[in-house]
């Protein structure tokens, strides 16, 4: 039985993340749109999202599912690569999502930019998961963290409404904050998030080999993020990051890496890039950052 006001939702890019979000808020009981592509869409509206999930057990959910907004939603999840971003948005169109929130659970720190300027700020709640969940095939995704964790934090938009935004995915099991401080929660995610993904795509390598291996470099990288986020105004530490690699279990690796050892494309701009830049337009020098995202540039044009 949902215990929050039933709401509709829209998750824009239902691959593994936005496709695990949309199968548990279809099982509370929310009205769930998942936009995508057409193959997508009508595997969705076929089957429905199959799910196998060490925490949540193996379910079906039906979905509902197009390949733009037609009707206005209650928020709008965007969980689509960084990469695809700019194309993924011209399924959400601003006068057809009318007051809608969006929520952008992307990696970066840039993007919320983008989307206020897109849409009206009000309307924009960047937010953070933290979760391991894989699309194996259009609708079936694998979560293989015992953990789906969220924090949301809407500078500009009302309280109460980045509130019931996260009431919805509590209500579907999400472990959801609300953190007041939007700068922190997004680079605190990013100085985590910018020395695993560089260093294990670079590599090819997993955290357990990354923190024995590479540890130096690993060091190094993170005081550099950590800096910078710093500069920015978040309050980001070193050895808070590092104890988190030190728990995480030996075998995981960094999405970069899989959608390097897919061929996909990389979301090396959103993260090495926003780092760099970030660096620069507080004077700062990054150098190992700088060599990473100079050399897994050169990998990506050779592979090509």
């Amino acid at each position: 039985m949902s215990s929050a006001q039933p709401g509709t939702i829209a998750v824009l890019g239902p691959g593994g993340v936005g496709g695990l979000l949309a199968a548990l808020l279809s099982r509370a009981g929310h009205q769930v749109i998942c936009l995508a592509g057409e193959s997508t869409v009508q595997a969705l509206t076929r089957n429905g999202i199959r799910v196998r999930s060490t925490r949540f057990g193996d379910f079906t959910a039906p979905v509902a599912a197009a390949t733009h907004l037609t009707e206005p939603v209650d928020v709008c999840l965007i969980t689509c690569k960084q990469t695809a971003l700019d194309a993924a948005l011209e399924r959400v169109p601003a006068d057809v999502l009318a007051d809608g929130l969006t929520v952008p659970l992307l990696n970066g720190v840039e993007h919320p930019a983008l989307l206020r300027r897109r849409y009206r700020p009000e309307q924009v709640v960047p937010g953070v998961i933290r979760v391991e969940a894989t699309r194996t095939a259009p609708g079936v995704v694998i979560h293989s963290s015992p953990f789906v964790q969220v924090d949301l934090a809407g500078a500009t938009a009302p309280a109460d409404r980045v509130r019931a935004a996260a009431a919805l995915l509590e209500d579907a099991g999400v472990q959801t904050r609300v953190s007041p401080d939007e700068t922190t929660t997004l680079w605190t995610k990013m100085a985590f998030l910018a020395p695993m993904a560089l260093l294990t795509t670079r590599y090819g390598i997993t955290i357990g080999d990354l923190r024995t291996r590479y540890r130096d470099e690993l060091l190094t990288l993170t005081d550099e993020a950590t800096a910078v986020a710093r500069a920015c105004g978040a309050d980001a530490d070193a050895d808070a990051v590092i104890t988190m690699y030190d728990a995480f279990p030996a075998e995981t690796k960094s999405s970069m890496q899989r959608d390097a050892e897919a061929g996909r494309a990389l979301e090396l701009d959103a993260i090495g890039g926003a780092l760099l830049r970030s660096a620069d337009q507080h004077g700062m020098t990054t150098p190992l950052a700088a060599r990473l995202v100079a050399e897994l540039k050169a990998s990506a044009r050779a592979t090509q």
